[in-house]
């Protein structure tokens, strides 16, 4: 992987971490137009920069990512331990399913990371789920419901299923709050959130297993340049991205992402089924 190839695809992933239309999904696709050989290098770069777009989510609501609650009056030990991180608590919850299948299923998901069929077919299942969120959960953008550890636990549960390369996990996050009850805005919200702690996780078991083999360590050394412009690219891309998702989704729901989700993921498989190559040479 060269410079020109690393910030194409960190450009790509930082305008799609943030939208319901698979960041992985969208790198497989890239990678394999611009002829990227999938080695265990590449494959820990599609989750390393990922975590440099995620920065993002705490530049741009580092208010609310640090903010701790009061603790009533009378509350203490553990409860009010768990009122005053209340923020990081819900995060934690919510990571945990992910955090477990993810290290059950590690090997499983790197061979889905070089399928290209199962990206399209998931782009294409998710862009029709897509076409009707907003009328199901219509009555959501009413009403208040807060952010109960329950709910917390299931939204990441929600998140679990996007370790098939193409589901995205925005999209399962998005949908697994609005089916708890939450509005759009709110379920994006969370959704970029529980990004953080899921990403550095999934960050530093990458780079571990980079540096923890020989042979690994050898690629990342020569190629730790490509992975720094990466992450900076994509954390740039991403800064915008996020205001610009927000508003959109806030005002016009998610019907064009299953649209576009739809069209792309179609039209892969047509060219799969016709023997078509993606590769630009």
């Amino acid at each position: 992987m060269d410079i020109f190839q690393s910030v194409v695809i960190a450009i790509v992933e930082g305008l799609t971490e943030f939208l319901p239309v698979s960041s992985t999904g969208h790198m497989i696709i890239t990678q394999e137009i611009l002829g990227v050989e999938s080695t265990t290098f590449v494959k820990a770069f599609t989750f390393i920069i990922q975590f440099g777009a995620i920065l993002s989510v705490v530049c741009l609501y580092w208010k609310r990512f640090f903010r701790l609650k009061e603790v009533p009056e009378g509350q203490t030990g553990l409860a009010a331990f768990i009122t005053k991180y209340d923020f990081y608590w819900k995060l934690l919850l919510g990571f945990l399913p992910a955090a477990v299948l993810g290290l059950l299923l590690s090997d499983f998901i790197d061979a889905m990371l070089e399928n290209v069929t199962v990206v399209a077919v998931m782009l294409v299942l998710g862009g029709v789920l897509m076409l009707f969120v907003d009328k199901w959960f219509a009555k959501n953008e009413n009403k208040i419901t807060p952010l109960s550890e329950r709910r917390s636990i299931i939204i990441g549960l929600y998140q679990c299923i996007s370790m098939i390369p193409g589901v995205s996990r925005s999209m399962a996050t998005i949908v697994g709050g609005m089916q708890q009850g939450l509005t759009r805005k709110e379920a994006a919200e969370f959704s970029f959130f529980l990004a953080v702690p899921t990403m550095f996780a999934a960050s530093v078991y990458k780079m571990w297993g980079l540096v923890s083999d020989p042979e690994s360590l050898q690629q990342l050394s020569d190629n730790w340049i490509v992975l720094i412009v990466g992450m900076v690219v994509a954390f740039i891309v991403a800064l915008a991205a996020i205001k610009l998702f927000i508003s959109y989704v806030t005002k016009y729901g998610f019907k064009a992402f299953g649209w576009y989700r739809i069209i792309v993921g179609g039209a892969i498989i047509v060219m799969l089924m016709c023997g078509v190559s993606l590769k630009m040479a």
